[in-house]
């Protein structure tokens, strides 16, 4: 199982530094996700100052972008990291689409569908496979004339990476992404009783095998050296559950997995074991300042 995190990065101009310690803590792969800063730039900058460790994004919001200006940052992307990069896609909700981004909203699940297979269209171009010509509801793509055709890519075409939460959403991400991003707000019985059987749903939709994608379930860490320190990432994990629904104690457990630094990679593994291909750690409101190395290495060490 690869082991991946997802990280806020609030000084830009040090996101190399960042994800070079992410690499030296034994991560697979590192992320950024959109929120006060643009999730891109960063992982540009990262770029330059890894080798081995997976970049990406999780998510960037599809909807506040559009498939050909997204298909050109993916390609560059790709070029910068040598071929370490997956463009992760998520659709945000409706107020945030209409209201903060100004852009239009409807049918999210079948306008990522067709974000996702427009984004390849362009990419088929670029590669050779004949003139763009992508026609959808949502979507139109027909003009590439030469001098905006970067050609085909010389570490062939990024991942594209779909974060879900509903059934709807989650069906769209296997059956058209690379990998399905899943939400963090879920426990072990929900990952096993509602969204992997979508994702089954969504492969068997588009006629794909289970070995033709990546599953990446996300852990929300909670954990500390002392009792007073796991006291406190307990209240700051609260307050993050909080966002996404009232939050009673023993919801916390289900969702986080809570614990002494100790018990961690154990309790990860419990939560993800045969469900996921990836695990993405993630505490971004109480970053840690060695970037939990040592429970990378515990999970490293683990059978799974």
């Amino acid at each position: 199982m690869q082991i991946h995190t997802t990280v806020p990065v609030s000084d830009v101009a040090g996101a190399g530094t960042l994800f070079r310690e992410l690499e030296a803590a034994g991560y697979d792969g590192a992320s950024t996700f959109e929120t006060n800063h643009d999730p891109f730039i960063p992982l540009a900058l990262a770029a330059r100052e890894t080798t081995s460790l997976h970049l990406g994004t999780a998510v960037a919001i599809a909807f506040a972008r559009n498939p050909m200006n997204v298909a050109q940052i993916g390609f560059d992307l790709q070029l910068l990291s040598r071929g370490r990069f997956t463009l992760g896609l998520g659709s945000q909700i409706r107020p945030h689409i209409q209201r903060r981004y100004s852009m239009p909203w409807s049918h999210p699940a079948a306008r990522m569908r067709e974000f996702v297979l427009a984004v390849r269209a362009i990419w088929d171009a670029w590669d050779g496979g004949g003139p763009l010509d992508f026609r959808g509801e949502f979507y139109t793509h027909t003009l590439m004339t030469p001098v905006f055709n970067p050609g085909p890519h010389h570490y062939g075409r990024a991942r594209i990476g779909v974060g879900g939460v509903g059934p709807r959403m989650l069906e769209v991400a296997a059956s058209v992404g690379d990998t399905v991003m899943l939400h963090p707000f879920n426990s072990r019985a929900s990952l096993e009783q509602q969204a992997l059987p979508a994702v089954e749903r969504g492969l068997r939709s588009a006629g794909r095998e289970r070995g033709e994608i990546e599953v990446m379930a996300v852990c929300l860490i909670v954990t500390g050296a002392t009792g007073p320190e796991l006291d406190a990432a307990v209240a700051v994990a609260r307050s993050q559950l909080a966002f996404y629904a009232s939050t009673p104690d023993d919801l916390l457990e289900s969702i986080a997995v809570v614990g002494r630094r100790d018990e961690i990679a154990a309790g990860v593994t419990a939560r993800v074991a045969g469900v996921a291909d990836i695990v993405s750690l993630e505490c971004t409101r109480l970053p840690d300042a060695a970037h939990f190395a040592d429970i990378v290495a515990a999970l490293k060490s683990r059978p799974v």
